[in-house]
């Protein structure tokens, strides 16, 4: 017998019944996670409704991985490699330096999150909460290095702007 496909995409409207029933059996707050479906990347086998989902929010160049769930946890050695892939790309595409999470499990640990200093807590978006304990993090990026670029950048319109007043005038 074959071992089962396991595909991660982003959740939609059609997915709300199978992440309540998740949600449900996890004991998390359906009703706030029902605002946020979209945040939600999910795991389903082909034709198959889903089993398994994590929530991902942004705020500020940051990212939160939230609210793991999943119908079987036998399948999550085969399900959280496609989720923290999707979540990586989430990250590139939308400029992530930093994620952020609470799931405090083998896989991310492995994956390169560590434990929060307070000097990097300091860093954590207000919309998420400080004072909550067990706080992992993972620097994707230098966010030094890109804030210095962004600097540059702006500087180097300005100076452009400058040029082309000059030459319309």
């Amino acid at each position: 017998m074959s071992s089962p496909v396991y595909r991660a995409r982003r959740a939609h409207l059609d997915d709300l019944p199978a992440l309540k029933a998740l949600w449900e059996a996890m004991r998390f707050p359906g009703a706030d996670l029902e605002k946020h479906l979209t945040d939600f990347q999910v795991v389903h086998e082909a034709n198959h409704p889903i089993v398994g989902a994590v929530g991902f929010q942004m705020a500020q160049r940051h990212g939160r991985i939230h609210s793991e769930a999943f119908s079987d946890f036998g399948i999550t050695d085969q399900a959280r490699p496609l989720l923290w892939a999707r979540i990586q790309t989430l990250c590139t595409n939308h400029g992530i330096h930093r994620v952020w999470t609470q799931e405090h499990v083998p896989f991310w640990i492995q994956n390169g999150f560590q434990p929060a200093a307070p000097t990097l807590l300091e860093k954590l978006p207000e919309a998420w909460d400080r004072a909550q304990p067990g706080w992992l993090t993972l620097q994707l990026r230098d966010e030094q290095a890109i804030a210095s670029l962004d600097k540059e950048f702006a500087m180097f319109v300005e100076s452009e702007k400058g040029r082309s007043a000059e030459a319309l005038g």
